[in-house]
């Protein structure tokens, strides 16, 4: 498919203008980070990528370093003691996904496709592959993410990341593209503390970060 060829170009200049054009509200975020808490600026999580590999995804640090460790955010008692009044606002704006921007710029995302599953999502994986899903690069939004994001349950997740793969063209990804825009600005599918009101487990992108 010609389009799949050119994806990947595509999605690098992409990347690289919205690195360079972004770079004054990544660097206001960073220091809103740090005048706010100790810890880290970047928060470094396992994901899968295409086939099943694995990377390294960069967000924004939200979470105090008291946090405990390696519980996600939905196993948290009250979650908002851990959440920092800056990233809850990055989370509600989504904007702790923008260092994502550089996990695309090398390559390991694609601006538009399935959210990464966390490395231990072995429910969500599983049903990915039924679809074929687990097969094209993981992007920084894609078709789930503006059909019910956290609210969804696993296997519909799957589906709608499977039918994104089957329909899979430039004005799909130009759909997907648009969606997210009207989906952050209403703040659809955002679940904080929760797996979200369909389901019982999430591929939450919301894992305690430290």
């Amino acid at each position: 498919m010609k389009y799949i060829e050119q994806k990947r170009k595509i999605d690098f200049i992409l990347s690289l203008v919205g690195l360079i054009v972004l770079s004054p509200l990544f660097i206001g975020i960073m220091i809103a980070i740090k005048l706010e808490s100790k810890g880290p600026i970047f928060f470094k999580q396992k994901r899968v990528g295409v086939n099943q590999t694995h990377f390294k995804i960069l967000k924004f640090r939200t979470m105090k370093i008291d946090t405990p460790k390696d519980t996600p955010t939905h196993l948290l008692l009250d979650p908002d003691l851990y959440i920092t009044k800056v990233g809850k606002f990055l989370r509600k704006t989504s904007l702790d996904e923008l260092p994502q921007i550089i996990n695309i710029l090398k390559g390991d995302m694609a601006v538009i496709g399935p959210r990464p599953a966390l490395w231990n999502q072995y429910d969500l994986i599983e049903e990915r592959e039924k679809y074929g899903a687990n097969s094209v690069t993981p992007g920084l939004t894609g078709w789930a993410q503006i059909n019910g994001r956290d609210e969804l349950p696993i296997e519909y997740k799957a589906q709608l990341d499977g039918y994104y793969v089957e329909k899979i063209s430039f004005w799909m990804d130009a759909r997907c593209f648009i969606g997210t825009l009207f989906s952050v600005a209403k703040g659809d599918g955002v679940v904080e503390g929760g797996t979200g009101i369909m389901s019982k487990e999430v591929a939450s992108s919301k894992e305690t970060d430290k």
